[in-house]
């Protein structure tokens, strides 16, 4: 759960790209205690590019609460990872099913990753399709696969990840499964000192 008591996903993996073959995008479910948030369990790693925390032994931390945005790590040593996250302040208009969003920014030190840009709509996008991140005045393409989208160039995470720093508000505008166009709207109000957070951390 979150600090509002609600449940969160971590970053879903996707580096390289989704899994092959694999249509369903899974995510490692985490819950937080709003008694404990020092101490977190992980229940569940998933899909076909697991990480490499074994899941009995997972424990996910709050590095920081900021505003609009949090800060959390995953794991420990080397093989730990640390994400920021942030939730939509509007979705429109609100698709059917629609449940709840998460949009990451995620380092894995072992993988040598870092900025990885992850979003769980909260929906699921069209097949084939693509979304839009934009801050500003700069644009990201962002390839899709069920609930969830990454970057379509990883190696504009880190400019994407810097204008997200830089900016007030970003929107990220997919279109779902039944052909409707969905915008969500993020406050970036403490997304600064959350990803120092997790460049501290991580």
């Amino acid at each position: 759960m979150s600090r509002d008591g609600t449940d969160i996903r971590s970053p879903a993996k996707g580096r390289s790209g989704p899994p092959p073959g694999n249509t369903q995008q899974k995510g490692l479910i985490v819950a937080i205690s709003r008694a404990q948030l020092k101490t977190l369990p992980a229940l569940l790693v998933a899909g076909c590019a697991l990480m490499a925390i074994p899941a009995a032994a997972q424990s996910v931390r709050i590095l920081g609460d900021h505003s609009a945005w949090s800060a959390y790590a995953a794991g420990e040593g080397t093989g730990q990872v640390c994400f920021s996250l942030s939730r939509p302040t509007a979705t429109e208009p609100v698709p059917e099913g629609f449940t709840e969003a998460y949009f990451y920014i995620t380092h894995r030190p072992a993988e040598s990753v870092r900025e990885e840009i992850n979003l769980v709509a909260g929906y699921q996008f069209a097949a084939d399709s693509t979304a839009t991140l934009a801050v500003g005045d700069q644009s990201f393409a962002l390839y899709t696969r069920g609930d969830a989208a990454w970057m379509a160039d990883t190696g504009l995470s880190d400019q994407a990840a810097a204008a997200i720093r830089a900016g007030a508000t970003m929107t990220i505008t997919g279109t779902s499964d039944r052909g409707v166009s969905v915008r969500q709207t993020f406050s970036l109000a403490g997304a600064t000192a959350a990803s120092g957070d997790i460049n501290e951390a991580c």
